[in-house]
């Protein structure tokens, strides 16, 4: 089966279990943790345009439209949007939702104040087309923001492979959820390993690929996760903690 036919059937099998990950987050403080981090980088400006691009659930959709934005919400998959659309309740009339690829983007150029991302490009075959897709996209002065993680790494890397296995361990003498049992687990594995992400150093490699394709004043954050993960996440994946790209055009 083609990948990237793989993968959207892996997403589609998966979209209302996403979708009751995004709540246990929401029931954790996770809205107002987001909506902050979200708000210390976006843009200053009124009605702000904001492509959400990969928006899974809807999270970041509902709440840049929350926060006043004007908001693309884009996914490849279609169960996604089914579920985002249904999240958003009376605010889905408010935002425009769009099926399509992250990597070749059906938008003009010089349209958005800001592309906002969260776990997407470590999904993604082509991550550095995507990321001159989304520098097309945007306004002169518009900026990138990208939330993300190692997710895989540990599949090429014995040393992380180690570090997660701790983490596994961990959740089982805390109690909490493991957040990596789930029915599709090992598909999404299989998958991995066919993805370049896993293969490279991030977020050192983000930077290199952000200059070439013509971004600037790039800024990394690698300690956001304390301030956007709840205590659960964080006992799950201290392995492969979180970390932020923002980039000017």
């Amino acid at each position: 089966m083609d990948l990237a036919v793989r993968n959207r059937a892996y997403w589609t099998r998966r979209a209302p279990s996403y979708t009751a990950d995004v709540a246990a987050n929401v029931a954790h403080g996770g809205r107002e943790l987001w909506r902050a981090a979200l708000a210390d980088h976006l843009p200053k400006g009124e009605a702000l345009r904001v492509l959400d691009i990969g928006t899974g659930p809807g999270f970041f959709a509902i709440l840049l439209t929350e926060m006043g934005c004007r908001v693309t919400a884009a996914d490849y998959t279609p169960a996604m949007l089914e579920e985002a659309r249904r999240n958003a309740g009376p605010l889905a009339g408010r935002i425009d939702f769009r099926q399509m690829d992250a990597q070749a983007l059906e938008l003009p150029d010089g349209q958005f104040d800001a592309v906002v991302s969260r776990n997407l490009t470590w999904n993604l075959p082509d991550p550095e087309k995507a990321y001159r897709e989304w520098f097309r996209v945007l306004k002169p002065g518009g900026r990138m923001i990208n939330f993300d993680a190692d997710w895989y790494g540990y599949l090429f890397d014995e040393g992380k492979r180690a570090a997660v296995r701790r983490d596994r361990d961990q959740v089982r003498r805390v109690g909490c959820t493991d957040y990596n049992a789930y029915d599709q687990a090992a598909e999404m594995e299989d998958i991995s390993r066919q993805l370049p992400m896993g293969r490279v150093n991030r977020p050192d490699w983000d930077v290199q690929t952000l200059l070439r394709c013509g971004f600037r004043r790039i800024y990394t954050d690698t300690e956001v996760w304390k301030l956007t993960w709840d205590n659960e996440e964080k006992v799950n994946f201290a392995a492969t903690p979180g970390f932020l790209i923002c980039a000017d055009k």
